[in-house]
């Protein structure tokens, strides 16, 4: 494997408690995170500004905040699971990660961090998959790991599966939409551990999280941001894989797919995306020359510093300001620098507004930098 960086910036043992307890919190995202982060300067500053941020907003209710005891007790369960959280500024950060839109803050992960390092192709597909499928995705993963590559997929059953076993001497990174603690599904439980000792395994997710449907879209993004390209071997027309496909378009990565026979249903989502753009594979060979340009640009100094002082130097808006860009919102996601040309508020202050709505819970923030205001929302 390739050796991670082990110098750069970290977190403190409080900065890292104090991360987690805001990332937990109740409509913080990798976005509001972020905006968070740079007005206070740091972590800790914005909890204790949440409330107060929420109520401007417009919220109806106070969103929970995890205690200092709660974010201790994760942060003690993941490190006896043999595992530990690293945040988007330290050196063992993921570069592919860390290049996506909104990369999550912090994440837990169990196994080599040198894997995450390594450039890498994300390999997707059916959960039924046929028998060629699995063997295609083997062969595929097995031959591309040999030069150099982690395999990275989503540990579904199926051509998932199929993509990590390939690449298990090799490297290969395995994103969960639940706990480390809670692979899924039952049936990939040995197949996790088995990365956890020989290659990465990544989430978002708190520790002891069940997933749930929804948590599976938010898996599917860090698939596809990990990766230099995503091949989908078999996929139906609508299934995760496409959204898989669709998330690392969207992120500039580049997209490839394995052709099947038109009358088998779980070929209809790869041909779709041949006949869209898509790279037509067939060996190994058509992914690796199309990767080998780009295999070194994953390696991207660390991020420093972490957390900065404070900058208060821009007017904080008024109530008038707010209603100025309450108008300017609607259902149809709007690009921020529109808001800001249509306002013709200072920067500063249309993103604090944003942050306060987004604590409310009464926007919704979309790649790119758009937003769109809750249907819900009066």
């Amino acid at each position: 494997m390739n050796d991670a960086p082990s110098a750069g910036p970290r977190l403190s043992d409080r900065q890292r408690l104090h991360w987690l307890r805001l990332i937990r919190t109740e409509n913080v995202g990798p976005a509001s995170f972020r905006d968070l982060i740079n007005r206070f300067g740091s972590a800790e500053a914005a909890i204790a500004m949440l409330p107060e941020l929420a109520s401007r907003g417009g919220a109806k209710r106070q969103s929970r905040i995890p205690s200092e005891r709660e974010a201790e007790a994760e942060l003690e369960a993941v490190a006896r699971y043999g595992a530990r959280f690293v945040a988007v500024g330290e050196a063992d950060y993921p570069p592919m990660l860390r290049r996506m839109d909104l990369p999550p803050p912090i994440i837990a992960v169990k196994g080599d961090t040198a894997v995450g390092h390594m450039p890498a192709i994300s390999i997707v597909g059916a959960r039924n998959a046929s028998a060629a499928g699995v063997r295609m995705a083997r062969m595929l993963s097995g031959e591309i790991g040999r030069e150099g590559y982690a395999i990275v997929s989503g540990l579904a059953r199926g051509i998932d599966a199929a993509a990590h076993t390939g690449s298990l001497g090799t490297g290969t990174i395995a994103v969960l939409a639940g706990g480390l603690d809670k692979p899924y599904p039952p049936e990939n439980v040995g197949l996790a551990a088995e990365i956890g000792e020989r290659g990465l395994l990544i989430t978002e997710m708190p520790f002891g999280w069940e997933p749930r449907a929804r948590d599976f879209p938010r898996r599917n993004r860090l698939v596809a941001g990990l990766g230099l390209g995503l091949v989908v071997v078999e996929a139906a027309l609508r299934s995760g894989s496409l959204i898989s496909a669709r998330l690392a378009g969207e992120m500039g990565r580049i997209v490839f797919a394995v052709p099947g026979s038109p009358l088998d249903p779980r070929a209809a989502g790869a041909n779709g995306l041949l006949k869209d753009g898509a790279s037509i594979v067939t060996e190994a060979r058509d992914v690796l020359d199309v990767l080998a340009p780009l295999a070194g640009s994953p390696s991207i100094s660390p991020v420093s510093p972490l957390e900065e002082p404070p900058d208060f130097s821009t007017p904080p808006p008024n109530d008038s300001d707010r209603a100025r860009l309450m108008e300017a919102l609607g259902p149809v996601p709007t690009p921020i620098d529109e808001i800001i040309h249509h306002t013709g508020l200072h920067p500063a202050q249309v993103f604090l507004i944003l942050l306060e709505l987004d604590l409310a819970g009464r926007i919704e923030r979309h790649g790119g930098g758009w937003v769109s205001l809750l249907a819900a929302d009066p």
